[in-house]
């Protein structure tokens, strides 16, 4: 089985600074893309931030120039750093890994548990 485990939600004020860790554990034979979505209330998910396998990054819109996605391959690991953040980043937050298990033959979605970013005076 495999399982990502996120960490590093949390209260903030506007211009604020936080960042989020998503590290996948158990079966894995490789890891494509890492990505973070977020969900606000009322709103549907959405892709905030994808980093390949190979490294390049790609961001929604809305975080060019204030979130930095990055990995680490060592330990399954993708981080997303989110500066001068704003209150309509508030949202619960959620790391996706492309995964191919051992004896799977192909790669599946996993996703982590949410974890919620408020930010607010």
């Amino acid at each position: 089985q495999v399982q990502l485990v996120e960490s590093g939600g949390g209260l903030v004020q506007p211009g604020g600074s936080l960042t989020l860790s998503c590290t996948a554990s158990g079966r894995i034979d490789s890891i494509n893309d890492m990505g973070w979505y977020r969900q606000a209330p009322g709103k549907q998910r959405e892709l905030v931030a994808v980093i390949t396998s190979g490294g390049t990054t790609d961001y929604a819109d809305s975080v060019k120039g204030r979130f930095t996605i990055s990995r680490d391959n060592t330990k399954n690991t993708v981080s997303l750093q989110m500066n001068n953040l704003k209150p309509e980043d508030t949202a619960v937050y959620y790391c996706n890994q492309k995964i191919r298990a051992w004896f799977v033959p192909t790669t599946r979605d996993y996703w982590g548990q949410g974890t919620q970013v408020t930010v607010s005076t």
